[in-house]
């Protein structure tokens, strides 16, 4: 049983992530199962550090960014907006240069006013790189605001 509120199009959650930071990056929804989302981030000069090495703030962003579609499809978007709350990040390993790093996220919690999603980033042989978890806020659209045909 699937714990989205209806069908999910990985080709429309990517083209409403054009012409902004996950374009920017190039962050890609690649995966939705029946309670998870998978996307990934490219290890390269967009999202490293000087180092040489992924930044911790892009693991960061692949992970709101997960929690936040996540949030957002398991609720009635045309009543509810999803908005963070609060975000944590625990770097593990660092990510190299010329790979990917893929981000699973699922629940922890839906309830109606909050949600709590887990994020774990793996490099391309499965290795944790971080540990995330974010709080999610479930906000009422005020009825004149309703965005029905925008999700």
């Amino acid at each position: 049983m699937t714990i989205w509120f209806g069908e999910v199009d990985i080709d429309e959650l990517n083209t409403q992530g054009e012409d902004c930071l996950n374009e920017n990056i190039g962050l890609e929804i690649v995966e939705v199962t029946d309670s998870a989302l998978v996307g990934r981030i490219p290890v390269d000069e967009r999202t490293t550090q000087p180092a040489g090495v992924l930044h911790g703030g892009a693991s960061v962003v692949l992970a709101e960014t997960l929690a936040s579609w996540g949030a957002t499809l398991v609720i009635d978007a045309s009543r509810y907006h999803a908005v963070g709350q609060e975000i944590n990040a625990n770097h593990v390993r660092p990510a190299s240069p010329g790979t990917w790093v893929y981000g699973t996220a699922t629940p922890a919690s839906i309830g109606r006013r909050s949600q709590v999603w887990d994020i774990r980033i793996s490099n391309e042989e499965g290795k944790l790189v971080c540990v995330s978890r974010c709080t999610m806020a479930i906000l009422e659209i005020p009825s004149q605001y309703s965005r029905k045909d925008q999700r």
